[in-house]
This record gives structure tokens, C-alpha cells and sequence, in this order.
């Protein structure tokens, strides 16, 4: 942090606080040359993300509606209410390394498909069936030949065995 006295580049934290709405941090800072003290707020930049959908129109991208098409798949099922969330958790967090502005609803869709098959068949199914447009049982039956082959391939796992 550079001092605004001196323009020197090296600074000290001397205490550091949550502001009153815990939106930003209030830093009280002296500079390691002019030894003057200054006071730097410092917030999280939150970056709109928007979706373009199929159609080319742009959305800001809206986290409850995104967990709510989840919770909609995983409805009924053992998945819970921490699994969905960590698995919005982690397609927004891969969202936001790329650290584009704009992002297609296919491959925020595809992200989450990818982390539903691990959590259940069930709810990968429902996702997909929603995701994918299916219009017939024709595409159930692909999808569920697609899922029942990726599933023999992958080793047998065992639950309860420490």
C-alpha cells in the first residue's frame, strides 16, 4: 500500500476491524519511511457475472435461481441441503477462476451436470431431462445407457469399509 504522504511503496498494518455493515475492512496503517499514520477501507470487488442464454439474451446470473433448479433435481433424493450447496459452491467458484464477465447458460449446465452424476443418479437424470430438453422416452433411455456405461467403467466403490 503505497503512503498518500510520501508515495512510498511499504506499509505497516497497525490494526485492522470490520466496518459496522461488514461490507469492507478499516485498516489503520503507517508508512515504514514518513512513519505517518493513514487509514485504507478496503472491500471485495464483485463482479456482475452475466449469462447468455440459448436464445443470445444476456441475464445477470442469480445464485438462488441456479440453486433452485438444483434443489428441484435433488428434491426427494439424500442429497442435502450442503451437498447442493457446495455444489453450487464449486461450479461458481470455477466460474469466477476463469474470470470472464459473460458465461454461457450450456456451460454452467454442463458444470453442474458434472457434479450431479457424483451425488446421485436420480437427481443427475432429473437435471439432465430439464437441462438437455429431453421430448421423449427415447432420450431418457439414451441418458440413462450414457450414465449406466460411464458407471461400469468407473471402479466399484464401498461404503462403510474404513
Amino acid at each position: 500500500m503505497y503512503c498518500p504522504f510520501c508515495n512510498h511503496k511499504d506499509s505497516r498494518v497497525l490494526e485492522s476491524r470490520l466496518t459496522a455493515e461488514s461490507s469492507s475492512v478499516r485498516r489503520r496503517r503507517q508508512c515504514e519511511s514518513c512513519e505517518r499514520r493513514f487509514t485504507t477501507y478496503e472491500r471485495l470487488e464483485v463482479i456482475q457475472l452475466l449469462v447468455v442464454k440459448k436464445s443470445g439474451s444476456r441475464e445477470p446470473y442469480l445464485r438462488e435461481k441456479f440453486r433452485a433448479g438444483i434443489s428441484r433435481a435433488c428434491a426427494k433424493t439424500m442429497v442435502t441441503a450442503q451437498q447442493i450447496d457446495d455444489l453450487v459452491d464449486a461450479v461458481e467458484n470455477e466460474l469466477a477462476a476463469e474470470g470472464k464477465r459473460e458465461v454461457s447458460s450450456t456451460q454452467i449446465g454442463e458444470l453442474a451436470l458434472e457434479r450431479i452424476r457424483s451425488l446421485n443418479q436420480v437427481a443427475y437424470v432429473r437435471f439432465a431431462s430439464v437441462y438437455r430438453q429431453f421430448r421423449s422416452i427415447k432420450d431418457f433411455i439414451a441418458e440413462l445407457d450414457t450414465l449406466k456405461q460411464t458407471n461400469s467403467r468407473a471402479p466399484a466403490v464401498e461404503f462403510g469399509a474404513d
